[in-house]
């Protein structure tokens, strides 16, 4: 009993039954802590100079500014501490009118370009009609400017008079960005299927799979999980161009700027604005380039195909 006890616990490299690392006794060798010292140390260094330069530059970008001849007029125009204090307040609250366009329209988007997408993509002469519609819907919204396309249907489907057809500049605002933003959507679902490769769908097909079962099953979750970096993209341009509903007298963070900026003939508002907006979409974007490199990550460790 006590032999089998002693040989059940091996000795580490201390004598004490410890081990260094894992319970394999392994000792580092004196090389291999010389060249994580040195690693560690060059960690350090490239910090510090990427530190030391950013703070020169931003110094130098100051001066320059500050020293040009017009700096004391901008000052008072774009950063007036007074007109930021009372602009604040406003924008925050019409920002909440951009955050829910963002939530209503990035579904409807999402829906809609997923459809059209699948539409440019169905095979067989019988779809073609089908085909030729979705290739017009993308090529036309995608050439054509949102401003344009925002004034076309904010100010003429008012001017249209229809019988139960919303004049809400909201509403109207949003269908403008979901049917531009879904062109660009559908685009990017249409690459994602097609990279697809055929094998996949001729090995759905021969497990007993109908076309639109291996399309949902198979097809679909490989483009989608493939696209979601530039899906993301696209979303966070949708949350910048919100803003834009302003035209047509919607209150969002624009609108309560330009108001603000109207009475005072002061920009700082708009600054403001700005600001918020940037703060609001510089989350979006890291989580869009963390989600961008862990795809990488997986895919060359063959994690995702």
């Amino acid at each position: 009993m006590t032999l089998l006890k002693e040989q059940s616990e091996p000795e580490g490299a201390d004598g004490k039954g410890g081990t260094d690392r894992e319970g394999d006794g392994y000792v580092p060798s004196p090389r291999r802590l010389e060249r994580e010292r040195h690693a560690r140390a060059r960690t350090r260094r490239a910090t510090a100079i990427a530190a030391a330069s950013t703070l020169v530059t931003g110094v130098v970008l100051y001066l320059i500014v500050v020293s040009a001849p017009g700096w004391q007029r901008t000052k008072e125009t774009f950063f007036d501490g007074q007109y930021a204090r009372e602009a604040f307040p406003k924008v925050l609250e019409g920002l909440w009118l951009n955050v829910r366009l963002l939530l209503v329209c990035g579904a409807a988007v999402l829906v809609l370009g997923m459809l059209i997408a699948i539409a440019r993509t169905l095979r067989g002469p019988v779809f073609f009609p089908l085909r030729v519609l979705a290739a017009a819907y993308t090529d036309f919204f995608r050439g054509l400017p949102l401003i344009i396309n925002l004034m076309i249907v904010v100010l003429g489907v008012p001017a249209l008079r229809l019988q139960g057809v919303t004049v809400d500049p909201v509403l109207l605002g949003g269908t403008a960005l979901t049917l531009t933003y879904s062109a660009y959507v559908a685009e990017v679902f249409r690459a994602g299927i097609e990279s697809v490769h055929p094998s996949q769908r001729a090995a759905a097909r021969s497990l007993g799979l109908s076309n639109r079962q291996a399309l949902r099953h198979v097809v679909l979750p490989q483009a989608v999980r493939r696209q979601v970096p530039p899906l993301l993209n696209d979303l966070v341009s949708l949350q910048k161009d919100t803003g834009l509903v302003s035209i047509g007298g919607a209150i969002d963070a624009v609108r309560a700027a330009d108001i603000i900026a109207g009475r005072s003939l002061n920009y700082t508002p708009y600054v403001v604005a700005g600001l918020v907006f940037v703060a609001l979409t510089i989350p979006m974007t890291r989580f869009t380039d963390w989600v961008t490199a862990r795809m990488d990550r997986q895919r060359a460790q063959g994690g995702t195909t």
